[in-house]
């Protein structure tokens, strides 16, 4: 009796003995790959740092790699901890069983939040939007003051701030991404000369891209479509500024101001709202 005692009890102690070994190697591992992945995102985003990107780039590049650190660490503690479960010998069925419910439960009460996490990730990730961009968005527009994987911030041009939940974005405009521009449709007077016209044009746009407060903001020649329609009033020509980010707005307004004074000079009209009355007289 005494022997199967010491039998078992030896059978016992070299089991333990095998699972704490086992158990302690796999706690090694997990801590040896936490360890690499933080070391890795450490070195992406001193990687990062070191090339001339705008801070927003960086910003962004950070935001990511947290995300995907947290991620990965989940994950990699969670199957750490099953796995020494396993070892100790407790049935991981039920225990995988209570965290899919409590999961589940998670999910149903936290899936807006869940929604806006995973589209602010996208959004992030695809660069579509970054602090300073002029957007249109979820039927709100203004300028990008804070993007995050919750929540994009913008103030409109009355001061007015909105927060919109990144979950209910589905299309961004950004009007101010690489490049900005603006269409003008310019009308003049059906009795005047569309071609001299165009050449005001053209005049008023090599003055703007002489002037040293604007020529750095103007990376192109203005485009010239020619007449686009007529309309009931006017003659409409089409062009086009091509614009650093951010700037068509304030090299349009310039523009519009030296388009008036070089008509004035040359007197080409501007339309107004006219009206044709013929008078018809009775024959009799």
């Amino acid at each position: 009796m005494m022997d199967k005692y010491l039998l078992w009890t030896t059978d016992v102690a070299v089991s333990v003995l095998r699972s704490g070994i086992r158990i302690f190697i796999i706690v090694i591992i997990t801590l040896l790959i936490y360890k690499a992945i933080r070391t890795l995102s450490r070195k992406m985003a001193l990687l990062i740092s070191r090339q001339e990107l705008d801070e927003e780039s960086v910003k962004r590049a950070e935001t990511l790699g947290v995300v995907i650190r947290h991620t990965l660490s989940v994950i990699i503690f969670a199957v750490a901890i099953i796995t020494i479960l396993s070892e100790l010998g407790i049935e991981i069925g039920p225990v995988l069983a209570a965290a899919g419910i409590a999961g589940i439960a998670v999910g149903f009460g936290a899936q807006s939040l869940i929604k806006d996490v995973i589209n602010g990730f996208f959004i992030l990730a695809n660069d579509q939007i970054r602090v300073g961009d002029v957007i249109q968005a979820a039927g709100k527009s203004g300028t990008v003051e804070k993007v995050s994987l919750k929540m994009t911030v913008l103030r409109d041009v009355s001061g007015n701030v909105h927060f919109i939940p990144n979950g209910v974005i589905d299309i961004v405009t950004n009007m101010t991404k690489e490049f900005s521009q603006y269409v003008m449709d310019i009308g003049i007077t059906y009795d005047q000369d569309v071609d001299r016209a165009i050449e005001a044009v053209k005049a008023v746009d090599e003055s703007l891209r002489a002037d040293a407060d604007f020529k750095v903001d103007m990376l192109q020649p203005i485009e010239l479509f020619g007449l686009e329609r007529f309309a009931e009033s006017s003659v409409v020509i089409r062009a086009r500024l091509t614009t650093r980010p951010g700037q068509q707005w304030r090299l349009a307004r310039e523009f519009n101001r030296r388009l008036k004074i070089e008509f004035d000079a040359k007197g080409i009209e501007f339309p107004f709202p006219t009206r044709t009355v013929y008078q018809v007289q009775d024959a009799n």
